[in-house]
């Protein structure tokens, strides 16, 4: 596994670039990054993410899988944060009366892969997800390897 990981980079489709610039900068207070009439950029965690002026089509629709009880939009995009930190977006989030596809909770609670989630969509449906992980060298494990526990999540 890298020591180091490089920032990635998604563009995905918005119908209204005010509506992304308010939620994007103002709701996740993410910087403004190029921008133009037809897209602008933000850095989501040290990431660069672009949203790209397109109309709403019927072809656009979600699909969805059941993760841990829950149905999850396809696809998404998101970022794993340090515990703390999920938790500060947490609660800016429910500051902000965010409706949730998922409310924060702790996914896998005691197995492989323990993990604080939750899911949101923004102003243009886009599915975004936001994890924490209890043991962040062990986000990468597979099955049988040895559990471990989030015992410092304030939910």
């Amino acid at each position: 596994m890298h020591q180091h990981l490089s920032p990635f980079h998604v563009a995905f489709p918005v119908d209204d670039l005010a509506q992304a610039r308010a939620f994007y900068g103002g709701v996740l207070g993410c910087a403004e990054g190029r921008s133009s009439d037809v897209f602008v950029g933000f850095n989501l965690f040290g990431h660069q993410i672009v949203a790209h002026l397109c109309p709403r089509t019927d072809s656009t629709a979600k699909q969805h899988n059941v993760v841990d009880n829950h149905n999850l939009p396809i696809p998404h995009f998101g970022v794993i944060l340090p515990l703390d930190e999920w938790e500060q977006l947490a609660h800016r989030l429910r500051a902000a009366h965010v409706a949730f596809v998922v409310e924060p909770y702790v996914r896998f609670q005691g197995e492989i892969g323990e993990q604080c989630a939750m899911m949101l969509l923004d102003p243009a449906g886009n599915a975004l997800e936001f994890k924490a992980f209890s043991d962040p060298s062990r986000i990468f494990a597979k099955q049988g390897s040895a559990k471990t526990r989030l015992d410092r999540a304030r939910l």
